[in-house]
């Protein structure tokens, strides 16, 4: 199976972690959802043919971020116009939490047990993100506020040992790929497979719901987590950083 392009990816994942406020210029697109999560307060071009004013777009992109009382923040793929990139360069733009994309053909995956799945704004799967995450209640409405944007096929799984969440997840299907986000184990629990059994129930379910691709984020500088999606038959694709104001 060959799998999608980058831009196909790209686009899945506006589909599967939305903002709440989206807004277009051509090819870029802004979003901004509370300030919570980058990826869903920030902008990005989907196409490197288009740089033209670069330099007043990104004047214009991040003031409409501060408006909405969010930093500017620009995400990085390999989409991104030159223009765009030396534009930011030449301001001192710094790159953080340079990232891969992971993906892979879909197959078959046998759940685990003790897992269960709930929507994604369900009381029991915000209770176990909160307490596996360490969230705040601010942060927990934030999420709250993000996950009632969402108008794909989603849901939120726990899996469960001696009746307390251990590992959770966020699964969601946009054009026939499943992107997986908020994976969180008990600090206290790991190395026990609980994220991958987490990981293989949701999978289990976007496989009944349509997907034929899995794709996710993991960060540069977590290698237990690429170690985890390899095990599961993830491959690296790409990666992408993002871009804040202020030198390195």
């Amino acid at each position: 199976m060959i799998l999608p392009t980058v831009e196909a990816f790209e686009r899945a994942g506006l589909e599967a972690w939305p903002g709440i406020e989206v807004k277009w210029d051509g090819s870029w697109v802004r979003r901004a959802a509370g300030g919570y999560t980058k990826r869903a307060n920030s902008v990005q071009c989907f196409d490197p043919d288009d740089g033209e004013d670069a330099d007043l777009r990104v004047i214009s992109a991040s003031t409409w971020m501060v408006i909405r009382g969010i930093k500017p923040v620009f995400r990085i793929t390999p989409l991104a116009a030159p223009e765009l990139i030396e534009t930011l360069d030449e301001a001192g733009w710094q790159s953080i939490d340079r990232s891969h994309l992971f993906a892979m053909e879909l197959r078959e995956q046998q759940p685990d047990p003790n897992a269960r799945l709930f929507p994604a704004l369900d009381p029991a799967f915000l209770a176990a993100q909160q307490h596996l995450q360490g969230y705040s209640d601010a942060t927990v409405d934030r999420m709250r506020s993000l996950l009632a944007a969402f108008v794909v096929p989603s849901t939120g799984i726990v899996v469960y040992r001696d009746g307390e969440p251990v590992a959770a997840g966020l699964m969601a299907v946009a054009g026939g790929i499943v992107i997986t986000g908020n994976v969180v184990t008990d600090a206290l629990r790991r190395r026990q497979g609980l994220g991958a059994a987490m990981m293989r129930t949701g999978l289990h379910w976007a496989r009944a719901h349509g997907a034929t691709v899995a794709a996710l984020n993991v960060q540069a500088d977590n290698p237990a987590g690429q170690a985890l999606y390899s095990s599961l038959g993830y491959q690296y694709q790409y990666d992408y950083t993002y871009r804040i104001p202020g030198a390195a």
